[in-house]
């Protein structure tokens, strides 16, 4: 899925003495299968740049425009929709529900699209068997390890087998081995055609070949590519 972002400005509080103008003047093209990352310095804007990228706050001036639709134009509830059949997720620290099984927090972003059960528990399987810890399925989510969490948290993103993965930081409190393990799956992802834009500090990343292209924001400014 193809994301264009035109003349993006974003600013927080506009006109408050708390004002931030969080991105100045963002042009940015990202192609349908293409794997970008995002570093820069903590303040520069990365977070707000995913979350325009994935539709969840629109851009106070310029346009956001993904798969082809213009995400200002959208009513909130078609909005949402829109995310939750065409986004995926990986954040940071997982954000799965300690208290929930494997598979209940896999399968969590099908509830508000009237799967039947029986679906959302059959596509929830097959995804962790193919990310191998299906056999964790039935175990309460704070009961296993930081990799069978992270391998659980990109399922979660893929439940949905959206055209578009965003993902917050994803090996920045993982080992170098867990950190491989995850750019192992973004590159099976790639294959299948997928959209992927990290944020990432990690070198790692920045320099593994899933990556096509690293931008770099400082202070609200896309200042370098390449």
């Amino acid at each position: 899925m193809k994301i264009e972002l035109h003349t993006v400005e974003k600013y927080y509080n506009r006109g408050a003495h708390n004002q931030v103008h969080a991105l100045r003047g963002i042009d940015l093209l990202i192609d349908a299968s293409e794997t970008v990352c995002i570093h820069g310095p903590s303040g520069s804007g990365k977070s707000t740049l995913l979350a325009i990228l994935g539709g969840i706050i629109g851009p106070t001036c310029g346009s956001a425009v993904i798969g082809g639709k213009k995400m200002a134009r959208l009513p909130d509830r078609f909005l949402t929709l829109y995310r939750r059949q065409h986004i995926g997720f990986i954040f940071q620290r997982f954000r799965l529900i300690p208290e929930l099984s494997v598979l209940e927090n896999v399968t969590l972003p099908l509830l508000p699209l009237g799967i039947r059960p029986a679906d959302r528990k059959k596509r929830g399987r097959e995804l962790l068997q193919r990310l191998e810890i299906d056999h964790r399925k039935d175990f309460p989510a704070a009961e296993i390890s930081g990799g069978e969490l992270q391998r659980a948290a990109v399922a979660r993103a893929l439940i949905n087998d959206p055209s578009v993965i965003i993902a917050d930081e994803p090996t920045a409190h993982l080992d170098t081995r867990l950190s491989e393990d995850f750019l192992t799956i973004m590159t099976d992802l790639k294959r299948l055609g997928k959209t992927i834009i990290i944020a990432s500090h990690d070198p790692l990343v920045s320099a593994s070949p899933v990556v096509d292209r690293c931008l770099y924001l400082r202070d609200g400014l896309l200042c370098a590519a390449s």
